[in-house]
């Protein structure tokens, strides 16, 4: 998944993208003990991660992410997660399909 994956960064997460052979969106995650001491933090984060995916499986189908948290997001509040992860799904959709929209940067 990592080597031929296209990449989104900024200070909360990165995600990785690729296409995959069926008709549904397919999620993994990577909330480190580093980033995130308690488990708490890492939960909080990843069921924001999951409910955001859920929201957004319709545009997403036939891509595989792989969403890993940054420690920043561990301390950072749900709104601002949900926009970053929002301009992410954006942002891997059409990067996907080998289109990039104009003046749009992947590290943003």
């Amino acid at each position: 998944m990592f080597a031929k994956a296209t990449p989104s960064r900024d200070k909360f997460f990165t995600v990785l993208t690729r296409a995959n052979d069926g008709a549904e969106a397919r999620l993994g995650l990577v909330v480190s003990k580093k980033g995130a001491k308690l488990a708490v933090q890492r939960n909080r984060v990843k069921r924001i991660i999951r409910e955001s995916f859920r929201h957004s499986t319709a545009e997403l189908a036939g891509l595989d992410f792989v969403v890993l948290a940054q420690p920043a997001a561990s301390k950072a509040e749900n709104k601002i997660l949900f926009d970053s992860l929002a301009q992410h799904w954006r942002r891997c959709r059409p990067a996907s399909k080998g289109e990039m929209p104009a003046g749009s940067k992947q590290d943003g």
